[in-house]
């Protein structure tokens, strides 16, 4: 018997999410954030209330919530093998973003 295909599955089988709650969109754009922040080899693109992840993993909170943010609307990268990483975003994932980055001076 033929099983039907929705947006659900295949969202939860390739890591598309177009979200219009903003629950789902912080847990997508985290995902996002967590694979970008640990360099896992995947391909990601978020333009506002739309994400793409292809690769990559969910943020593993134990033992505490990752905190990381992308601090941008749009955006795309890809991440490949051997740490490399190709960006548009080049902000900090601290939620936070404070403006002093650099260490302080005596």
């Amino acid at each position: 018997m033929l099983e039907t295909t929705n947006l659900k599955n295949i969202s939860k089988k390739f890591a598309i999410a177009r979200n219009f709650s903003s629950f789902k969109e912080n847990e997508a754009m985290r995902a996002i954030t967590y694979s970008m922040d640990l360099l896992l080899p995947g391909l990601y693109i978020w333009l506002f209330g739309f994400s793409f992840r292809l690769g990559g993993n969910i943020p593993d909170d134990i033992p505490y919530k990752y905190p990381g943010k992308i601090h941008s609307n749009t955006g795309i990268a890809l991440v490949l093998p051997g740490y490399r990483i190709f960006t548009t975003y080049q902000g900090s994932y601290d939620p936070k973003q404070t403006s002093n980055t650099g260490a302080s001076s005596f």
